[in-house]
């Protein structure tokens, strides 16, 4: 699906984060983000297939720039070291879960779901797996969904959130303040010609969790 220029890219720009380099290899940036888009386009096509809505996206919606937001950052190095493409509806900042492909040295993976909600989002969450937990158990336990994903990622408070009860059956659930699924991936599984077929079964394994969660953030 990729070609090995991606990782050469990304592997040099980690040890040279400037602007004169940057600006020195911009023309092979460019080359890479024009074929990455097209490699997004194909995606959304595809995605659409078993979710309809992503098939109004344009690779615009979906793909993470570059340059990083420094101003409130202790890191100031200007550039970010992979690429990356959420494919969700109503685009990238639509803050709803999705389906998310990063693509960076020895650090590639798949993600899905929703990360760092506002609370009133992750409220909404949580009362949907409070009032539906048998319907979120069963998603999380099909054979398809633990091929890929035997757990939910994502960081979890220490004490039951408030206005839930500790005793619920599913009280670990409520506790955590992402909801992501989490597939790591080889920098050779981008590069084999399988990859984007291999892709597309993951993310349709994460639609019914997607789902779920997006059902609890409408009601």
């Amino acid at each position: 699906m990729l070609n090995e220029q991606y990782f050469s890219f990304l592997s040099k720009l980690k040890f040279n984060n400037n602007k004169e380099w940057f600006t020195k290899n911009k023309p092979l940036y460019d080359n890479l983000k024009l074929d990455f888009e097209k490699i997004v386009t194909d995606f959304i096509s595809e995605i659409a297939t078993f979710d309809s809505e992503i098939g109004l996206l344009t690779p615009k919606d979906c793909v993470f720039r570059i340059y990083k937001d420094i101003r409130f950052s202790k890191d100031k190095t200007p550039y970010k070291t992979n690429f990356g493409a959420f494919f969700v509806s109503g685009g990238r900042k639509s803050g709803i879960a999705g389906y998310y492909l990063h693509i960076e040295p020895c650090e590639c993976f798949l993600g899905g779901g929703i990360y760092m909600p506002p609370s009133s989002i992750l409220k909404k969450i949580r009362e949907e797996i409070n009032c539906n937990f048998e319907e979120f158990e069963k998603i999380i336990a099909t054979n398809n969904f633990q091929k890929y994903f035997k757990e939910i990622s994502g960081s979890k408070t220490t004490l039951m959130p408030k206005g839930f009860d500790k005793n619920f059956r599913g009280a670990e659930y409520l506790k955590f303040k992402d909801y992501t699924l989490i597939y790591p991936i080889k920098d050779e599984f981008l590069l084999n010609k399988n990859a984007f077929k291999k892709t597309l079964e993951i993310f349709k394994a994460m639609k019914p969790f997607n789902d779920f969660l997006n059902k609890g953030l409408q009601s």
